[in-house]
């Protein structure tokens, strides 16, 4: 596979159509207000739902492969280049396992609709932005280790400031989100109204899920360049051979 680089593109775009789809849809189908819904509530009924789980499964496995592929690209500049630090191994592997996480996570949170399974839901939720941002803070800190072997300053910097902000929406999004499920006193928080309670901090924390899952999409994208340097060749398969005995 020569064209590697076209990982990220893939995941970038795969997720940008399923967010922006789902919430059209479901707009267009009365689920949600249209004033800034939680991405998870545009896709809690069908048929975005459905649409929504297919899309954000397959968004996960590209994601999955894309984090090992720079996981790969990282260990064998350290083989090939023995005056990088050993932290960069060490880094790279906790980078893989918040990496994996992450992408359990955002299977959770596209297979476990709010309104059916809240908890299983909410662990998704804090899996996909927590252990992402975290994999942002390893993936920037590998950004300038590895630096000039692979990338430039500017991707370094770019992916420092991406995970500056992921903290801080982060937070924001917890803390605004928790609050005015506090302060609701609606029906229905699929549909929540500036009577409802709690409107502001609802529309913080939305607002800020919404930019928080678009920097991840462009995070990942940042890795397109560095891509194009790499090269993947078919697994080897190796027969086995088995003696029955009668």
């Amino acid at each position: 596979m020569s064209q590697v680089y076209l990982l990220p593109v893939a995941v970038f775009l795969v997720f940008q159509v399923t967010f922006i789809g789902t919430y059209i849809v479901a707009v267009l189908e009365g689920h949600v207000v249209p004033t800034v819904p939680y991405i998870s509530d545009a896709a809690t009924y069908s048929p975005e739902s459905c649409v929504f789980g297919q899309l954000i499964n397959i968004g996960s496995v590209l994601l999955g492969i894309t984090i090992y592929v720079r996981y790969r690209q990282v260990m064998q500049l350290y083989e090939h280049h023995p005056d990088l630090d050993s932290a960069v191994k060490r880094h790279s592997r906790v980078a893989l396992w918040c990496g994996m996480l992450s992408c359990l996570g955002i299977s959770f949170v596209g297979n476990f609709q709010e309104t059916n399974v809240r908890i299983v839901h909410f662990i998704g939720a804090f899996c996909c932005f927590g252990c992402g941002t975290l994999y942002f803070w390893m993936q920037a800190l590998i950004s300038y280790m590895i630096y000039p072997m692979s990338g430039t300053r500017i991707y370094a910097h770019l992916r420092l400031g991406m995970s500056v902000c992921c903290t801080i929406l982060f937070i924001l999004l917890a803390v605004t989100g928790l609050m005015s499920h506090i302060l609701f006193k609606g029906q229905n928080p699929r549909k929540w109204y500036p009577s409802d309670g709690g409107w502001y901090f609802h529309v913080i924390s939305t607002i800020s899920e919404w930019i928080i899952a678009t920097i991840f999409s462009f995070f990942i994208l940042t890795f397109t360049t560095e891509f194009r340097d790499i090269s993947l060749s078919h697994p080897h398969i190796a027969l086995m051979s088995y003696s029955t005995t009668i």
